[in-house]
């Protein structure tokens, strides 16, 4: 039994929302029990205790879509690439030969990298879309091994598309068969897998078929970029004479375990098509600002019901920061200030939960009796009262990934007083900046 205390515990439980003196006891893998301080020292004397110093408590993070391989495009010059106008020269100047260039060390050393970011930043669940093109076969496995190795939750897909030819098509969707069968025969709680597409403007009608066929009595869902971008939709009513959403209904391929990423431009109707086939949609607001691909119907998704989380893209490891911008995005947008303050918290704290019981079994991202024991600790002092009608705020305005100062996984500390416990950081830091110097060549070759 360990003892996590003398914080400020948030639970997102609505039956005790806050405790200024809290505590968390857990047994295994699991919440055992949660009080003040007093009352939970008192209960389990012989338990270990980790006193937090005042630091605030609350439910490990979820990222609902991420993009590990883009760790090595950070800092990156690329050579004869024009100047980035729209969306399109984006991909294609960029993360098209990206994900060319990457071999498998490559692979490996970004999960690390990537996935150390998370641990750090209190991030216990990961979902990824992951893409390299030339070297297709294990890459998932790769992936999945260093989460392993570092304890963090994932749920990974290889990115099918049909850009580089019947061969890269065909291997990605081998790939994804094979990972799934093989973290469902695991079955072990920490990983699974889904099936990914890129995007409807470069999936066939054959390649879709081909696609459903293969998931055909496999119990997991596709992950796919949506409408993200005016070409997306355009291609699919130039070439299908329907919108995106209706064509990947039509294709069945929405569900409740599928994720359309994005969706930002989808119609009134594609909402609703949304909403009744309970598909999930993973808002990315960083990212879409960044691309300029505009500000999706994320208000009026919600409140049609569609269940939609929060990601990041691969822009950011940090969620804290993905939840400011998901605040800030849709005032800005709609010009009311009035707007979305409890929609970002609703995305990152309630539907992530809830997207993430889709796929893993037992209550996550929440301090109750029998929840998975993921915890981060933030270092963060209010300056002003704090308790249950204002941890949002506090949240918001207060803290960030870097002020995360230990992360449990599943009941077991990774990352505790600022030190990663479950590999050597340094090391694999420099071993990755030598692999990105490489890559880079590769990639301006």
């Amino acid at each position: 039994m360990q003892l996590i205390g003398h914080g400020h515990l948030v639970t997102r439980n609505p039956e005790k929302p806050f405790i200024s003196n809290g505590c968390v006891a857990v047994d295994g893998t699991s919440v055992a029990d949660f009080g003040t301080t007093s009352e939970m020292r008192a209960k389990y004397p012989d338990a270990d205790f980790f006193d937090v110093d005042g630091k605030v408590i609350m439910p490990g993070l979820i990222n609902s879509h991420m993009h590990i391989y883009s760790a090595f495009a950070r800092g990156m010059n690329l050579k004869n690439s024009p100047v980035n106008k729209n969306f399109s020269m984006i991909l294609e100047n960029l993360w098209w030969r990206v994900d060319k260039a990457l071999n498998l060390d490559d692979v490996k050393y970004s999960a690390y990298a990537t996935l150390i970011d998370c641990i750090k930043y209190g991030v216990t669940t990961v979902f990824d879309h992951h893409a390299s093109q030339n070297y297709v076969a294990g890459s998932l496995f790769i992936i999945a091994d260093v989460a392993k190795e570092l304890g963090i939750r994932t749920s990974l897909a290889y990115e099918v598309t049909d850009r580089d030819g019947a061969d890269a098509c065909a291997n990605g969707i081998r790939e994804n068969i094979e990972f799934i069968k093989h973290a469902q025969a695991q079955n072990c709680g920490m990983v699974q897998g889904m099936f990914g597409l890129h995007a409807s403007l470069t999936l066939s009608e054959k390649t879709l078929e081909k696609c459903v066929e293969a998931m055909g009595g496999l119990n997991s869902g596709f992950h796919i970029h949506t409408a993200e971008g005016t070409a997306d939709v355009f291609d699919s009513l130039e070439k299908y004479g329907k919108r995106v959403v209706n064509r990947l209904f039509d294709a069945k391929i929405l569900g409740d375990k599928t994720i359309c990423v994005h969706c930002v431009h989808v119609s009134p109707a594609e909402i609703e098509l949304l909403a009744q086939t309970d598909t999930i949609v993973v808002h990315n607001p960083e990212s879409n600002m960044g691309n300029a691909v505009g500000c999706g119907p994320v208000l009026k998704m919600l409140g049609d019901g569609v269940t939609l989380g929060l990601g990041t893209d691969g822009y950011t490891s940090d969620m804290f920061e993905s939840l400011k911008v998901a605040n800030i995005i849709h005032k800005h947008h709609l010009c009311d200030p009035s707007v979305a303050w409890g929609e970002s918290h609703q995305m990152l704290f309630d539907n992530n939960k809830k997207i993430t019981e889709r796929f893993f079994d037992g209550p996550v991202g929440i301090i109750a009796k029998g929840a998975k024991a993921d915890i981060a600790v933030v270092d963060y002092d209010p300056l002003t009262p704090m308790d249950e009608t204002n941890i949002g705020g506090h949240i918001l305005f207060g803290m960030m990934g870097r002020s995360v100062d230990s992360t449990m996984i599943n009941g077991r500390f990774v990352y505790k007083n600022r030190e990663l416990l479950v590999a050597d950081e340094k090391q694999i830091f420099a071993k990755s900046r030598e692999q990105a110097a490489d890559f880079w060549k590769r990639v301006n070759a």
